[in-house]
């Protein structure tokens, strides 16, 4: 994301300086960057041709790229545009605060190192979130930087601060969240529980079953199983080419899911009491394939943990070495206070099409949005349209004055197409991606229409 906004603020012809905590791009998908979440048998779960950038396709090679070939892709794409040279690398953003002439002062310090995995305490709400663990608090004696910005676009991602939630109990086994694993080694010899099943929890349990000794998989609620392949082709870049009503789309889906895989009950996993695409599928059919083997053990819900022994919700118990809780992400940006991300309450901002503050013109949350199939190009398309306003704006063009006020109600009407995805955290910033670029795009032309040269912002 951080990429994108600096090349769409570059062919615009706008300064800008970029900040990054690592030592060069790739972000997460950079597995030797000490922040990254990504373990070793990461693969994209999205086919290359839906995800990569228009103006800079992926090389030929596999349908899903190893994370690899991602970081080595992101590393072209920055040397291609000359965008790493802006860059002020292996440094961190400890604040962003406001200036009274609306411009922001932003404080840099070095990166401290891997020791550093996440720096802060979350955002700072009034009332601090009791499920936001502490980390390291800013040395006094590290050398600050302030520099003063017209505007910020913050493109630090939402996929970096654990979820750990409240267990029932204390486990005196290893506790792990998935965002510190890395190899299956971890696993030898050892009984494994792994709570969760997204496509991470569902990777790692897949890596556990050639290590452990036991594999288990707890899971509280049903989730849509997708193969990444159906007939020889990737499954996401089939369909699409006859529109269909909504409603028909996710009971044609689901048969056809069903058809290909079975229910998850078949497998001794719960089915899914919502509709198709109401939660985010999981992309793997090697978790059903195992278990379906006996490799790994489905397990409800947690109901009690006393030392290394577990109790599930149907009574059923068992000891285990490693608690493996691939328990999700929550968007933290310990950087800056959070009532100016328009964050009062709720597991997200309330921003107008997950990036603009009603009021501020010159703060943008960028990347704050996920949907199935929308790529980088699909947030390649919001970095577009904020560099747009922030163009148009300063040129002060009617098409710039009329998004101002349209962002004043936040709402974003339609972007989410009328499916009712699932009251969980990380849906709260989820859309339909055609409605949303629908949406973007309509903005982007309206602001293109009046295209005309101004001045530049920092």
């Amino acid at each position: 994301m951080g990429l994108a906004c600096a090349r769409n603020l570059q062919k615009l012809g706008i300064p800008y300086r970029g900040y990054d905590r690592h030592t060069g791009p790739g972000g997460l998908w950079d597995i030797d960057n000490p922040h990254s979440t990504l373990y070793q048998s990461a693969h994209l779960i999205s086919s290359r041709h839906m995800t990569e950038f228009a103006e800079f396709p992926m090389p030929r090679g596999p349908a899903y790229p190893h994370h690899t070939e991602l970081r080595q892709y992101f590393r072209d794409y920055a040397a291609h545009f000359d965008l790493t040279p802006n860059y002020a690398w292996g440094t961190r953003v400890e604040q962003v605060a406001p200036l009274p002439d609306g411009r922001w002062a932003v404080t840099t310090v070095p990166e401290p190192g891997r020791d550093a995995f996440v720096s802060g305490d979350g955002p700072r709400h009034d009332t601090p979130r009791h499920d936001t663990p502490r980390h390291d608090t800013p040395r006094h004696d590290t050398p600050r930087t302030t520099t003063v910005h017209d505007g910020v676009l913050i493109a630090s991602g939402v996929l970096h601060h654990p979820h750990m939630p409240r267990l029932p109990g204390t486990f005196t086994g290893r506790v792990m969240h998935s965002a510190e694993y890395r190899t299956p080694d971890v696993f030898e010899g050892q009984r494994v529980l792994v709570v969760g099943c997204g496509n991470s929890g569902a990777d790692i349990a897949v890596d556990a079953v050639h290590r452990a000794t036991r594999v288990d998989l707890s899971v509280r609620r049903g989730y849509y199983f997708l193969p990444k392949f159906i007939m020889g082709r990737p499954t996401d870049t089939l369909g699409g080419a006859i529109r269909l009503p909504r409603a028909l789309k996710q009971r044609l889906d689901a048969l056809l899911v069903r058809v290909v895989m079975g229910k998850p009950s078949d497998y001794g996993l719960p089915d899914p009491d919502y509709r198709m695409y109401e939660a985010h599928p999981v992309i793997n059919s090697l978790v059903l394939h195992h278990l379906g083997q006996g490799d790994i053990t489905p397990r409800g819900a947690l109901r009690a943990i006393e030392g290394q022994t577990v109790t599930f919700a149907d009574g059923a118990s068992a000891e285990y070495d490693v608690l493996l809780l691939a328990t999700g992400y929550q968007p933290t940006f310990p950087f800056i206070d959070a009532r100016w991300l328009n964050w009062s309450a709720g597991p997200a901002p309330r921003l107008f099409l997950n990036t603009m503050h009603p009021e501020h013109d010159t703060l943008f949350l960028m990347g704050m949005l996920e949907a199935a199939g929308l790529g980088w190009e699909g947030r390649n398309r919001q970095a577009e349209l904020v560099a747009l306003y922030i163009r148009q704006l300063a040129a002060g063009t009617a098409s710039a004055r009329a998004l101002q006020a349209r962002k004043r109600h936040v709402d974003s009407p339609g972007v989410r197409g009328g499916y009712r995805y699932l009251p969980l955290d990380r849906m709260a910033y989820y859309v339909h991606k055609e409605s949303y670029l629908r949406t973007v795009q309509r903005e982007i032309d309206r602001l293109r229409a009046d295209l005309a040269p101004g001045p530049g912002a920092r």
